[in-house]
């Protein structure tokens, strides 16, 4: 299955994310399918930039959001 999450990066304390396309069983950090998108939680407000139109055409193809995914998707406008 083919789920879109969050891969780390960033320094110690100092996290940064991507939101990647990956399937279930890869590691966190591991390979992926496509980047659609990045979160940097540490910004105020937090930044938050989607490619919506590659995260609908994969929701469309049956990749699942995971929940954190899920909700940031949701503030992004999707």
């Amino acid at each position: 299955m083919v789920k879109i999450r969050l891969t780390r990066l960033g320094a110690h304390k100092k996290p940064f994310y991507r939101i990647i396309v990956a399937d279930s069983r890869a590691r966190r950090d591991g390979p992926f399918v496509e980047v659609i998108g990045t979160y940097d939680p540490k910004k105020e407000p937090s930044e938050i930039k989607v490619n919506l139109e590659r995260a609908k055409h994969w929701v469309e193809r049956g990749a699942q959001p995971t929940d954190t995914v899920r909700k940031l998707l949701q503030r992004a406008g999707f």
